[in-house]
């Protein structure tokens, strides 16, 4: 996938807020927002699944990945604006490359090199920053998607208080899964993320 960039901004059934006014952006997801607090803001588990294509080993080489955590507490506006802050920064700095290209195999999950990486490795540096910042890993999920194009994608879901929302590498934008228009196929399982779950949502 490319590496497109543009203006961050979070964007929300039926509103979109610019970072310009970041501490009014940040301050939604904080207080529930009308139609923005029922369960189907939230992708949901279809029954476990196999691991896609290239993740198998991802626990056992990046224990991280895989970590659990409470999931306990809420996300406050300072983390959501680290949540943007990181989104942008992966973005602009990882080149994006294809693993055949780059390793000679169709599909390796890694935290991209010097050369950059492909979508699940944004993904995967994604949620290493994130982590690595203080953000509950039990809310930081990621999933294998068909993008608008109906093509393999993978993103990193951010559980927040009011829904799933979608970072991803071919836009500085956050949005609500909902609005992505992929296809969500499986993501890890929020609950126990060393396992996959089927989700089959969108579209």
């Amino acid at each position: 996938m490319t590496n497109r960039s543009g203006p961050a901004r979070i964007a929300l059934p039926g509103r979109t807020i610019l970072s310009a006014v970041a501490l009014s952006t940040m301050a939604i997801f904080a207080a529930p927002l009308d139609g923005f607090a029922s369960g189907s803001n939230f992708l949901k588990s279809r029954g476990q699944g196999a691991a896609p294509p290239g993740a198998s080993g991802l626990c056992s080489t990046y224990s991280w990945a895989c970590a659990r955590g409470s999931a306990n507490g809420t996300l406050s506006a300072g983390d959501m604006k680290v949540v943007q802050a990181v989104n942008r920064q992966v973005n602009r700095t990882t080149r994006a490359i294809e693993d055949r290209q780059q390793y000679g195999e169709a599909e390796r999950w890694a935290i991209p090199t010097r050369r950059g990486g492909d979508c699940e490795d944004y993904a995967l540096a994604k949620k290493r920053a994130l982590i690595g910042k203080g953000i509950d890993p039990q809310r930081l999920l990621i999933a294998t998607v068909l993008d608008r194009s109906r093509r393999p994608h993978a993103v990193l879901v951010v559980r927040t208080d009011q829904g799933d929302v979608v970072l991803d590498n071919v836009t500085n934008s956050i949005r609500s899964w909902r609005d992505t228009r992929y296809v969500f196929l499986r993501m890890q399982d929020p609950n126990r993320p060393s396992r996959w779950v089927n989700v089959q949502a969108g579209g």
